[in-house]
């Protein structure tokens, strides 16, 4: 069950994959939704994006929980985009100015037209990169 930005609650069936190379099943997220999180992934943009006149029928608790999540989160991001590049083979250039938001760094990677956030999660997710929680983050890079 997701929300769409209009608030309306809408159902999906998320398809899950066995993997007999690796023996565990895979879910097949769609790239209209963020992972773990119950809105589609325009509406947290929309959140997100200071210019954005797109009105996402949540509450301010809801925007504050996506804000906070943001900010611990694009750091992760950031990084993990960056190291895609490099195995890619895709030029890595460092910011231009040291005080780039986090929207800013971001959209240096991968773009700030719409869509940001679905080209951030696709690029994560199917590269096995997805953190489930961005607060243990330290805590999983120390014991992994």
């Amino acid at each position: 069950m997701w929300y769409k930005s209009s608030g309306e609650k809408a159902k999906l069936v998320i398809r899950r994959l066995y993997c007999e190379a690796c023996s565990k099943i895979h879910h097949e997220l769609p790239d209209l939704l963020v992972p773990y999180k119950r809105y589609d992934a325009e509406s947290i943009e929309g959140a997100l994006s200071p210019s954005s006149r797109i009105n996402v029928a949540a509450d301010e608790s809801t925007l504050l929980r996506w804000k906070c999540w943001f900010l611990a989160w694009v750091v992760y991001a950031a990084g993990c985009l960056q190291a895609i590049r490099i195995r890619t083979g895709l030029p890595v250039t460092g910011p231009s100015a040291e005080t780039q938001s986090a929207l800013h760094v971001l959209g240096r990677l991968v773009g700030d037209a719409a869509g940001w956030l679905k080209r951030v999660v696709r690029s994560l997710a199917n590269s096995h990169l997805w953190a489930t929680d961005p607060f243990c983050l330290s805590v999983r890079a120390l014991s992994g």
